[in-house]
């Protein structure tokens, strides 16, 4: 294996949820680097559906977590990612890649994201219309990031044995 691979791969199995962070902001370039990541996911049909809201002020992410039902550390986290995507047949396939493209792509560059919820969520209408969208978007996801502040390691996995089946489940 090449070291391109191993270290795509390192990525992948070191990758986990963070939900504390310090409070240095992250900068603009890292964070283009991060979205980029995301608008090169996969898509069904190259339709590309996706757009990505940048939220750092802190007025703004403290209104996100008001509004949801869960993820009080995007108000912690310098950097909320929003991803919307156009209503289009597979936005929810589209934009669940995409945010794990940023989900990566954090890793691999050293900071610590947390995946949000949005896609119907009862709350997904007042996101959008918070930080301006057109109102036929879909909220796929919310993703805190920053540097992290926390210690946790990655949570233990199901064995490979337990979830691969060859031919026949």
């Amino acid at each position: 294996m090449d070291d391109r691979a191993e270290h795509a791969l390192d990525v992948i199995c070191s990758r986990h949820s963070h939900r504390r962070y310090k409070p240095d902001p992250v900068p603009r370039d890292v964070i283009e680097k991060i979205v980029n990541a995301g608008r090169l996911a996969a898509t069904a049909r190259n339709v590309q559906p996706w757009h990505f809201v940048v939220v750092t002020d802190e007025k703004t992410r403290k209104r996100l977590v008001e509004i949801n039902d869960y993820g009080d550390f995007i108000a912690e986290a310098p950097v909320c990612i929003v991803v919307l995507c156009d209503d289009t047949k597979y936005y929810l396939e589209d934009g669940s890649a995409a945010t794990q493209n940023i989900l990566l792509a954090a890793e691999a560059l050293g900071l610590g994201a947390c995946w949000v919820a949005g896609d119907k969520k009862p709350y997904a209408d007042k996101i959008v219309k918070l930080i301006g969208a057109p109102g036929n978007m879909k909220l796929v996801s919310q993703v805190a990031v920053g540097y992290s502040a926390d210690i946790s390691e990655p949570r233990p996995k199901r064995p490979l044995n337990n979830v691969l089946h060859w031919e026949k489940f």
